[in-house]
């Protein structure tokens, strides 16, 4: 990526003025959401390793580098939108961010929204976890009524001949 384009993170910014001096190893991330707008940068710019570096202990040992990179060039990185903050700070030593990362897959918009957890560990700015943020499932409180089952409405039809003609 060019120093002069946008960067991927969508803060407005120059990437050679934004996260592209964070991915070089110029420059540390002085805050949790600048290194979490690296990390989508990373991906964005197929920088995988970079991910791996700026990740926890734990996260290191959960880390794949050819799943992560698959994932990364299969998608097309359209934009990050930072939701909230919480620490994270240059005098902090834990934050959150909670953000929503948006990419095209086989011409489809997705949207993957996560608050991620960061921590100092030896004086930088770490990912520690992420909670992927949505809709809750819908859970069925009776079994699901199948096609050929007897009709609830107890008329003695199938489902499928009955009620469920429509459904």
């Amino acid at each position: 990526m060019n120093d002069t384009e946008l960067c991927p993170c969508a803060s407005g910014r120059k990437y050679g003025a934004c996260c592209g001096p964070i991915l070089s190893g110029a420059k540390k991330a002085l805050t949790a959401e600048a290194l979490m707008r690296a990390r989508y940068s990373a991906y964005a710019t197929l920088q995988v390793d970079f991910l791996y570096e700026s990740s926890g202990p734990q996260a290191r040992k959960e880390f794949d580098r050819e799943t992560c990179l698959g994932w990364a060039k299969s998608a097309e990185w359209t934009g990050l939108e930072v939701l909230e903050s919480e620490g994270g700070g240059e005098g902090d030593d834990t934050g959150t961010v909670s953000f929503e990362a948006k990419y095209t897959v086989q011409g489809k918009e997705c949207v993957h929204r996560e608050k991620a957890q960061f921590a100092r560990v030896d004086g930088e700015w770490r990912f520690i976890d992420g909670a992927i943020e949505g809709h809750t499932p819908l859970h069925r409180q009776e079994p699901k009524i199948g096609r050929n089952d007897p009709c609830p409405c107890g008329s003695g039809k199938k489902y499928k001949k009955c009620c469920g003609r429509n459904a």
